[in-house]
């Protein structure tokens, strides 16, 4: 039976990727199948403070290990923005479609459009608390392109590739992605601390 973490998420999309990630090697509950239905606030400047306030928060209610991440786009020219705004950067609402316009419009006639993921997982195992970092460099796309992926995909294009995530399997995604750079990170340590 493999060691199980509650990953502070409600988004579908993240807990498909990092399953996809950890192959089986430990049994992810997500909050909804955890039964916690409330949002996580998140009210901090820095995404390593977002994210070790929603891995205390479930660690608070649960008393279980677990582990929860956020995650940023930073764009250089936008001196670092959305950065720790990146779901809600067009509005509260979370919309994608308005969070990638105001991208491209803000990037009209901007010739440096370097940018790069940022993910920092928090985990809380046996009541202390752990950090990871992975980073994915890349820039901006001109404009939207490809229909897979979700959030930013369609305009991300990581270094060394002429195709944006959203162009991309899920596995040649996770082979370069942030959040798979993060959590190999943090499989590396929970092996350590489960050998088993």
């Amino acid at each position: 039976m493999p060691h199980s973490l509650i990953f502070a998420t409600h988004n579908n999309h993240k807990a498909l990727e990092v399953r996809f990630i950890l192959q089986n090697r430990f049994d992810i509950i997500t909050l909804n199948e955890a039964g916690i239905t409330e949002e996580i606030p998140e009210p901090h400047n820095t995404l390593e403070e977002n994210a070790l306030e929603k891995s205390k928060t479930i660690f608070r209610i649960t008393k279980k290990n677990c582990f929860s991440e956020d995650t940023g786009l930073e764009v250089e020219s936008l001196n670092g923005e959305p950065g720790v705004k990146t779901a809600r950067y067009a509005g509260p609402a979370k919309d994608s479609k308005k969070n990638i316009e105001k991208i491209l419009e803000q990037l009209t006639n901007v010739e440096n459009r370097k940018a790069q993921f940022r993910t920092v997982i928090s985990l809380i195992l046996e009541g202390k608390e752990y950090m990871f970092e992975g980073i994915c460099k890349g820039t901006i796309a001109p404009n939207e392109q490809g229909k897979t992926g979700f959030g930013y995909d369609p305009i991300f294009i990581p270094e060394g590739s002429k195709f944006t995530f959203a162009e991309m399997t899920e596995e040649e995604k996770n082979h370069v992605s942030h959040r798979r750079k993060a959590m190999d990170k943090l499989i590396k340590f929970l092996t350590t601390q489960w050998p088993d």
